[in-house]
């Protein structure tokens, strides 16, 4: 099958056609749409981390990683997915300590933490150091939230966001500690070293599906659920059309001038 540059562009167009038109529509009726995004096992698990953490009397510990800032997507998922598991921690009267590398993220992360306590009536619970600002050195940050695990034997420890080498270091630390660890990150490299060391990975863009889930925004609940047809889509295509092709039947020629 050969296709020319004008086909292989039509080709293109049609498919951003598509791919536009699923994401309106879901857009449009996400008002009345009721479907239920995929299951995440790692997000029903933070109910089990926290009520973990609550019967061990321990604290539980957050980071959203050394590779990403405050504009990063993957760290507004985690800070997101910090906001409801912060409630969840409050309600419970349970302990989460926050390290990070960057200040910004560290005075957001303290100012959902104190919102959070203060909304469950625990405003005595919190904390201010319980929100540290380690180092900006990678690997600086890495030996700093060791520390911290080590030192604090958290009931859970949440590994969300952007990780780079400091990703295998963490693990492996929460894992000694005895932690129950949940893991998610867009950095592919480092999901490897997440799937063998904790207990549950959000893989790639599951982390902004789980932060999808917690959003009251229909519009990005919508969105989650267009890529997913988009996806399934992609998938069915996959399968035809190199049936198509080994049954002789040359699609393009028909499709395309």
């Amino acid at each position: 099958m050969n296709l020319n540059v004008s086909q292989s562009m039509l080709i293109l167009l049609c498919w951003v056609l598509l791919s536009s038109g699923v994401v309106i529509f879901f857009t449009v009726r996400s008002s009345r749409w009721q479907r239920q995004l995929r299951l995440i096992p790692g997000l029903k698990a933070i109910e089990e981390a926290v009520g973990r953490s609550t019967e061990l009397g321990k604290p539980m510990v957050f980071t959203t990683g050394w590779g990403g800032d405050i504009q990063r997507p993957t760290t507004l998922a985690a800070l997101n997915l910090l906001k409801f598991i912060a409630a969840k921690a409050a309600a419970y009267g349970t302990r989460i300590i926050f390290p990070t590398h960057d200040p910004v993220i560290a005075e957001t992360a303290r100012e959902i933490l104190k919102v959070a306590y203060a909304e469950q009536g625990h405003s005595d619970l919190f904390r201010d150091s319980d929100v540290v600002f380690v180092s900006p050195s990678q690997f600086g940050y890495a030996a700093g939230v060791d520390g911290i695990v080590a030192r604090s034997q958290p009931g859970a420890l949440f590994l969300l966001g952007t990780f780079e080498g400091e990703a295998l270091i963490l693990a492996e630390t929460g894992n000694m500690s005895g932690a129950l660890q949940i893991a998610g990150t867009d950095s592919t490299i480092q999901l490897a070293f997440f799937i063998v060391a904790c207990d549950y990975t959000l893989i790639g863009e599951e982390l902004y599906t789980a932060s999808a889930y917690l959003s009251d925004d229909k519009r990005i609940k919508a969105s989650m659920l267009a890529q997913d047809t988009l996806r399934l889509l992609m998938l069915i295509l996959l399968l035809v059309l190199p049936v198509a092709a080994l049954l002789g039947l040359n699609w393009h020629r028909i499709l395309l001038p």
